[in-house]
């Protein structure tokens, strides 16, 4: 018998591009179909309009191919020689095969139907078929994927203790500008990349910043606390897990497939998954749990930790191996106190923002409590900051040893107010290029005060 073709395409019943979403031009796609000419019509509708295409003309071509490359959508005939299509992707559910799947067919009953909906079919086309119909179809199942991974993400990062929202690297001071410049020059890079630092430098935010400068911005950037995830459930986290039906999880690996992975607190997860993670570095692929095929990745890694990897190999907590693999760069971030410049401009954010989240009104950042910030040496860096100016603004007033009234512990080294004052808001005028409206903005204040300022200073 021979097989219900397409109907001829018109011009009429192609709609411009933009009616199919976005997701469409970044979706890679399989076609699977014994007859050429299904093949070649599906191509020639597709292949424009999607990033990467490829064609299988049988079951064990489409096989092979998935060894080799993973794919966000998978289109298959149902009726083909030696199996059908919804046998073909039962097995494929066993082995590994994560991708979507929409089923073109001219002989849908109830009982397939119910069958391919088992097994993960997320559509059928019933032949003979429009253009547009299976570019609605495609469409319709790719916003579905996408749709899924961003609430998935978003769960996720919610649940994890993530920086809040993207965050800023913000500061100018010498040491802060020596991180910004070496962002710079790792962006267009595809190397992995380790932060190291204390609790609180800014690890997450400094890695979702060169996340933002490489080619890979659009992409997700899914950050991984290690140290979060139970010893007996980070695998799964991490590479997912089939069933051998058409259950599966995908794990947080394919989730970020395209985009960035930030495993931050590395040094907390087990020598098991440190041996697996060592073989994702070196073979671009993973293997979920209960799976036996390997889902080749395109993922770029950013590693963080404030322990002593170095002391942790040499205790035998972590494989040495490992460390060289993600020690390829390492980007150390400064401590608070070795950037005290920065820290006017970072409570005057902190400041802000709290307020606006909180609802509560902004506390005064007089000269006095800000020499005492500035003179304070900040144990736990950044995040110590911003918890006691949130918490001061809840309270509606700063720590008595902060206040106007009270006197830092550890005696101040005596110095003039303004002396301190001048030397801040030049730093600010210098990073800014001369830039008076603009430091104005980054201080805080007014372009009238900066312009007062350094009339008395004799910088008119």
């Amino acid at each position: 018998m021979n097989k219900p073709t397409a109907r001829p395409t018109t011009s009429a019943s192609l709609r411009t591009e933009g009616d199919y979403g976005e997701n469409l031009q970044f979706a890679s796609v399989l076609v699977i179909d014994d007859e050429p000419g299904m093949r070649n019509f599906l191509t020639k509708i597709l292949e424009p309009r999607v990033k990467r295409l490829e064609q299988a003309r049988s079951a064990e071509q489409a096989s092979g191919i998935l060894d080799q490359s993973h794919f966000d959508l998978v289109i298959l005939d149902n009726i083909m020689p030696k199996k059908t299509g919804l046998e073909w992707l039962e097995e494929q559910r066993r082995v590994g095969l994560f991708a979507d799947a929409i089923m073109i067919t001219a002989y849908a009953d109830l009982d397939t139907a119910i069958k391919a909906l088992r097994t993960g079919v997320a559509d059928f086309v019933l032949k003979p078929f429009r253009a547009n119909q299976i570019l609605n179809a495609v469409a319709r199942a790719l916003d579905r994927k996408y749709l899924r991974r961003e609430n998935f993400l978003l769960k996720h990062e919610l649940s994890g203790g993530s920086t809040r929202g993207p965050g800023r690297l913000l500061g100018h001071s010498p040491a802060i500008q020596s991180v910004r410049e070496t962002l710079a020059r790792l962006g267009p890079t595809q190397a992995p990349v380790l932060f190291t630092g204390a609790s609180g430098t800014g690890k997450e935010i400094a890695a979702r910043t060169l996340h933002g400068l490489s080619d890979r911005a659009e992409k997700p950037f899914v950050p991984v606390n290690c140290a979060t995830i139970s010893t007996d459930r980070i695998a799964e986290e991490l590479f997912g897990v089939t069933d051998g039906s058409s259950h599966r999880k995908d794990g947080l690996f394919l989730h970020a497939d395209g985009g960035t992975l930030f495993l931050d607190e590395v040094a907390q997860l087990p020598e098991q998954v440190q041996a697996a993670l060592l073989r994702v570095l070196e073979d671009h692929k993973i293997r979920p749990l209960g799976a036996e095929r390997e889902i080749p990745l395109n993922l770029r890694f950013f590693f963080a930790t404030n322990a002593d990897l170095q002391l942790a190999v040499e205790q035998g907590k972590f494989r040495a191996d490992l460390y060289h693999r993600i020690n390829v760069v390492n980007v150390q971030m400064p401590k608070l106190c070795d950037r005290q410049d920065d820290i006017v401009e970072l409570a005057a954010l902190f400041m802000s923002e709290s307020s606006e989240t909180l609802g509560h009104p902004s506390l005064d950042l007089n000269e006095e409590i800000l020499l005492k910030l500035s003179r304070y040496d900040w144990p736990g860096n950044v995040r110590e900051l911003r918890n006691l100016i949130e918490r001061s603004v809840i309270l509606g007033a700063f720590p008595e040893e902060f206040d106007a009234r009270g006197t830092v512990s550890g005696a101040l080294a005596i110095e003039k107010l303004e002396l301190v004052e001048q030397r801040h808001i030049m730093n600010v005028l210098d990073a800014c290029g001369g830039n008076r409206a603009e430091a104005a903005r980054r201080l805080g204040v007014s372009r009238k005060t900066i312009d007062r300022k350094c009339a008395a200073w004799g910088n008119s």
